[in-house]
Parts: C-alpha cells; structure tokens; sequence
C-alpha cells in the first residue's frame, strides 16, 4: 500500500511540477498558512522542526521561508520521490528524506515542534490519522508542539465532496488529487487529546469559496499582470476575516489545531 500511494505521489507531483498548475491559488495557499504559523509558532527559534509533507515547497516557496526563521534545523518528509527531489533542488538547505508519517523513521522525542498541514487527511480512513498521530507524538519531545491542518467535515462543501466517489469527483475536475478521511472541529480534538496532546486552540482557515475561486484562477493565471495579481491575492485574504466568524467551522475549509504534547 506504502509503494502504491509513493507511485500515486510521484505520479500528481510530476505533472503539477511540468505545468504549474494553479500556482496563483498555491500562493494563496501559502499566504494563508504562513500567517497562521506566524499566529501560532513561538518568536524564539527552536533547535528542530519536523515538516510533513513537502507538496507546497515542490511548487512553490511553501512554508520553507517562514520556518527557517523559527528553527536551526527542518527536517521535511514526503512519501513520493519525485516531491523529495524537486525539494532538493528548490531548498537546498532543507533536509529531506523519503518517508511514511505512519511509520516514522526518527527516533522518540526527536522534534521540538512539528507543522502537519494537510497530510494527514489523504488517508482512506480515520485509523490511518490515528496512527499517524501516534507517531507523531512519539517522535515529539515532551512540551513540544504540533501545529495540524486537516481537510473540516464541518464545512458542508467538504462533507459533500467526501461523501460523492473519488472517480466522479475527479472527473467532473472537483478535486485535482485524491482526499481522503478527515473529522470535523469537535472529532479532532477528541483523538487529538485521546492521543497525548493538550489542545492549545482549535481554529478554521481558508475560507474562500475555493471551486469558484480555483475554476477563476483557471481562467486567470498567466492573463493578469503582477499589480492585478495582488489585488486578487489581497480580496482572497479579506475572505479569511470570516474566522472571527461563529460560523467559521462551516466557511473555513482547513481546521487547524496548535497542541502541545504532555
């Protein structure tokens, strides 16, 4: 199963890396995550930080510029070989390594914080994110933190789309790569805590309306000029105030959880 999902991996990163593909909404993407980091992570550098899945550092600057200023070393980790190499080639000072997060190749109590943005939700089931979790705070010291992205079954677009098949989905052009098992807010908190973490905050993110948003970057990208292009990154953004919102679990597209390990 490990070398069938590598090669399916390898497979999406090749063709995204050949095209480019929706690279305005990757910085969109970027832009979103890396002001949660800035929200979240601690102004002090730590000594070592573990980044799973190295999808957005293949294609674009990823969180890759954020988090050097947060740790004298970062260890990323992806299952496929082609995304491992491209980070190789794209972030030379990054340190990288083929890897599956269910079955961790680190030692216990390795990191001082780990970022998980969007791994663990391309699972086909939930106890696939329980083990990966499990390995997760294994390799956490004590007092470390966890900063975790999934896909929110709160959000009604979400739920839909996991609840229609994979094919169809895919062939309608709905989703460009297959998603998996997530929870909703109050779910992921539950087997967070049952895990060994102490939830710090729970939060949703990116709340855009992302088909709309991506089927207009399809018409867009590569049309507009770089001034067009920041204000259509600045009007994104603005959607992202609806998290003060106390309907932010059903806008946001992401949960999003800071938890420290006891």
């Amino acid at each position: 199963m490990t070398i069938e999902k590598a090669c399916y991996w390898d497979a999406v990163g090749e063709v995204w890396q050949r095209t480019r593909h929706q690279w305005l909404w990757r910085a969109h993407s970027d832009a979103v995550n890396t002001a949660l980091l800035g929200r979240w992570l601690p102004c002090a550098r730590v000594e070592r930080l573990l980044k799973t899945d190295l999808f957005d550092e293949a294609l674009s600057a990823g969180l890759h510029p954020h988090l050097v200023q947060k740790a004298q070393q970062i260890v990323g980790i992806d299952i496929s070989a082609s995304i491992v190499r491209a980070d190789r080639s794209r972030h030379p000072g990054l340190q990288v390594a083929m890897a599956d997060v269910r079955r961790l190749p680190f030692a216990s109590s390795s990191f001082d914080v780990i970022v998980s943005n969007s791994t663990l939700d391309h699972f086909h089931s939930r106890h696939e994110i329980v083990a990966s979790l499990y390995e997760l705070h294994r390799v956490l010291r004590v007092g470390g933190q966890l900063l975790l992205t999934l896909d929110n079954l709160a959000n009604p677009i979400i739920a839909i789309r996991n609840f229609l098949p994979f094919r169809l989905m895919s062939w309608l052009g709905l989703v460009p790569y297959y998603v998996g098992a997530t929870y909703g807010p109050q779910g992921l908190q539950r087997i967070v805590q049952k895990v060994g973490f102490e939830v710090q905050a729970i939060d949703a993110i990116m709340h855009c309306p992302r088909v709309l948003v991506v089927a207009l970057v399809r018409l867009i990208e590569g049309r507009l000029g770089l001034a067009p292009q920041r204000r259509f990154m600045r009007g994104l953004m603005a959607f992202e105030s609806l998290a003060r919102w106390p309907t932010r679990f059903l806008t946001g597209h992401f949960i999003a959880v800071n938890a420290i390990k006891s």
